[in-house]
Order: C-alpha cells, then sequence, then structure tokens
C-alpha cells in the first residue's frame, strides 16, 4: 500500500500553464475566504516549460522554477508523476515509491503529448514538443555544423506546417547562419512537409498568403500533400519512395491530451481531451475539474471550442482553480469564458502576423506584428514573480492583458 502524503484541500496535477494558474488561483480564493484549506501541485517537473517560446535557438532559457511562484502564496509543490487516478478513494497515485495524495477537490492539467505519426524510425526524429526535446534538437544542430561535409549535412525537414512547424521552418535559416556563417545559412535547405494540401490549415486562409510569402522570403521549401514513410540516421523516404537526404528531421504533427485523461471513467473527443461543463467540472465526476490541454471546454456563446494553446491554458486554468476552491469552500462558481480570441505567428527574418476573432481577420503583419509576439514571447507568458503579495495580486480571473490589449503596448 503507497504511502498518503495528505489528506484533503485542493490538489492540481500539472505543472504547465493551466495547472500554474490553477493553484495560483485557488490560493487567491481561499486565502480571501481566510484559509484553512490546502493547496498542493503535483508535476514530474520542477519548472514551468514556456513551451510556446520552444521554436527559437537556446532553449535552456525558456523555464522558470515552480516552487518560487508556488511557496511565497502556500501551495505545496510535489516534485513526482501522477501515476494514476483513484476516484472513489479521492486519490492521486503517484509513480514508483512517492505515495499517493488525498484530495478533496482535484484539477487535472497534464497538458498535451506530441501526436507522432505512423511511420518507421521515430527515434531518429527530433522535436519541440517539450524543454528536453528543444534542447536535445538545438544541441544535435550544433554537432551536425559542425562535422564535414557530407549529403543531407546542412538540410532541415520539418513535418507538420501547422503552428509551431511554420514558425521553426521560418527561423531555421537564420539559425544555421548564427552557428555557422551567413554563407552557410543562405546555401542550407529548409523544407516544411505536410500531408495537407495547404499551409496552416488549422489557421484558415485568411492569413495564408502572408504565411506563404513569408515562408518564401525565408528560402523554405514547402512539400504539400506529402507522406512521409519512413525516417532514419541520414533522411528519411516519402510514400511513392522518394528520398531526402537530411540529418536533421523535426516532428511538428500535432499534440493529443495527456494519457492520464484515460484514467477518468468519460467519453473522450478524437484529441483524447476530458469533456467539461462551464464550470471546468467534469460532469458525473464530484469534485473533479479538468483545465488546459486535457480539456475540452466551450470558450464563448458561439460554442467555439478551446485549442490546445497557451493562450486558452492559461485563462482556462485560472477558472478551474477559482472554481474548484469556491466549490470547496461553499461559494458559487464562476462560469469559463473566453471570448477574446487572438493568434500572432512568428515569421522570422519576416516579422510576424496578427490575426483576430476566430475567423482569423489579418490585423497586423511584418515588423508591427512581431513587436506584439515579442510582448507575448518576453512578458505574458512568463509567471508572476516577486513576494506574496504581488503574486496573488497577478492571481485574478481575468489576465491583465486581456484588460489592457497587449498590442496597444510597446515591449520594453
Amino acid at each position: 500500500m503507497s504511502e498518503n502524503l495528505g489528506e484533503g484541500g485542493i490538489v492540481v496535477v500539472g505543472g504547465g500553464f493551466a495547472g500554474l494558474w490553477a493553484a495560483l488561483l485557488a490560493c487567491r480564493e481561499i486565502d480571501a475566504a481566510g484559509g484553512g484549506a490546502a493547496v498542493t501541485l503535483v508535476s514530474k517537473d520542477e519548472h514551468l516549460t514556456l513551451r510556446p517560446r520552444l521554436y527559437e535557438a537556446e532553449p535552456e532559457r525558456f523555464r522558470t522554477p515552480l516552487r518560487p511562484i508556488l511557496e511565497p502564496v502556500g501551495a505545496r509543490f510535489v516534485h513526482a508523476a501522477a501515476a494514476g487516478l483513484d476516484l472513489p478513494g479521492r486519490r492521486v497515485e503517484l509513480d514508483g515509491a512517492a505515495g499517493a495524495l488525498g484530495f478533496d477537490r482535484l484539477v487535472l492539467a497534464t497538458g498535451s503529448v506530441l501526436a507522432p505519426p505512423p511511420v518507421i524510425g521515430l527515434e531518429f526524429a527530433f522535436d519541440i514538443d517539450t524543454w528536453a526535446g528543444a534542447v536535445r534538437l538545438d544541441r544535435h544542430l550544433a554537432q551536425v555544423l559542425a562535422e564535414p561535409a557530407a549529403p543531407g549535412r546542412d538540410t532541415v525537414v520539418v513535418v507538420g506546417a501547422g503552428f509551431a512547424g511554420i514558425e521553426l521552418a521560418a527561423e531555421l535559416r537564420g539559425r544555421i547562419a548564427a552557428r555557422a556563417g551567413a554563407a552557410r545559412g543562405r546555401a542550407a535547405r529548409a523544407l516544411l512537409l505536410d500531408r495537407a494540401l495547404a499551409v496552416g490549415p488549422e489557421l484558415g486562409a485568411k492569413p495564408r498568403p502572408v504565411i506563404e510569402a513569408a515562408l518564401a522570403e525565408a528560402g523554405v521549401d514547402v512539400r504539400l500533400g506529402a507522406t512521409v514513410e519512413a525516417i532514419d540516421a541520414g533522411g528519411l523516404t516519402l510514400a511513392g519512395g522518394e528520398r531526402i537526404a537530411a540529418r536533421t528531421v523535426v516532428l511538428s504533427t500535432g499534440l493529443r491530451a495527456s494519457p492520464l485523461a484515460e484514467a477518468l471513467p468519460v467519453a473522450l473527443d478524437r484529441l483524447g481531451r476530458v469533456p467539461v461543463d462551464e464550470m471546468l467540472r467534469v460532469p458525473g465526476l464530484d469534485g473533479v475539474f479538468a483545465a488546459g490541454d486535457v480539456a475540452r471546454a466551450v470558450v464563448d456563446t458561439a460554442g467555439h471550442c478551446a485549442l490546445m494553446s497557451c493562450q486558452h491554458a492559461m485563462t482556462m486554468g485560472r477558472y478551474a482553480g477559482h472554481n474548484a476552491a469556491r466549490d470547496l469552500i461553499g461559494l458559487p462558481p464562476e462560469p469559463y469564458r473566453q471570448e477574446r480570441y487572438v493568434t500572432c505567428l512568428d515569421l522570422g527574418a519576416a516579422g510576424a502576423v496578427f490575426t483576430r476573432g476566430w475567423d482569423r481577420e489579418v490585423e497586423k503583419t511584418g515588423a508591427e506584428a512581431k513587436q506584439y509576439k515579442r510582448i507575448i514571447n518576453g512578458e505574458i507568458i512568463y509567471p508572476p514573480s516577486g513576494d506574496r503579495a504581488a503574486i496573488l495580486a497577478a492571481a485574478t480571473l481575468v489576465p491583465q492583458h486581456h484588460r489592457r490589449p497587449p498590442e496597444t503596448r510597446t515591449a520594453g
């Protein structure tokens, strides 16, 4: 029988954007009610990974420790992986000999994982889905660029022309030039592959001309309607037999909800996400909430569903923590709503493209949009810091940048 590490209170499982903000909002609500209930965040990683920045060079920079954010507000941090959920016993089972955590209210915020394609040789591929994966890719590029000339040495293939794949592809030549010189950067080959017949199909048609022009300017060879059959140390093979020599193949093939979602006795959607009601409660499971990439939530009165994105995870986490705490202390919850929806896609040297609304109306491009992207990557996605008062002041239900649109500010 596993050791029980604590009973009662709110347990948040997952240390990503949704989990961190859920813990902070829960602490704020409990503090406002006079305290008395514990808040615990359990995560297999002691750091928050700034996942939206992992397409950039030097990814070692893009994580921040969780304890200095949680401990000032009285949240307990447990460094362990959640291995399962005992819902009748109201316990989170931890991996190995770590024991178990009892809960009164549970917030599942374990995020998502890369959904690899069904191809041979996945062990030869790289990714930017995790901090460790992005660091591995960056170090591999440095090593390969130092090797003697050989077929495919300076070729990088990105498989998946979605949001992250486009951002990575657009800056590849610049990354190669920074390490190996401008001439190597110009001569290198950056190839973006996708089975779809359009670049960034989930981004809609309106920003596509801007994206296509930026990729052309960046010297990215785009191949659509292409299916990868196998990957090896020297390249990849497409369906039909075409061989592409490449020392570096990066997968950016979409996401799937954390496998821990399968521990809940509910029907999951096609991405493996847990259904939640407007309060972010899991229907039929008393005291269980879900937020972030692991949850399928309606964001507005038009019926749009949250995407697997930092933008939705941060706000959804706030509502889940807020509502879990209020449910525990006997106060009414607040319906989750996130009417504001924008996208800002980094396009390397060509700047960026900023869209607003679910129809993705293009509002800004080039250097103007790039300035906004810098604010997002350099300010908005970073967690609060400082003393207890400063951190709790930042833990508002509506994010600060929703009250003061960042596109009206300038990056410092």
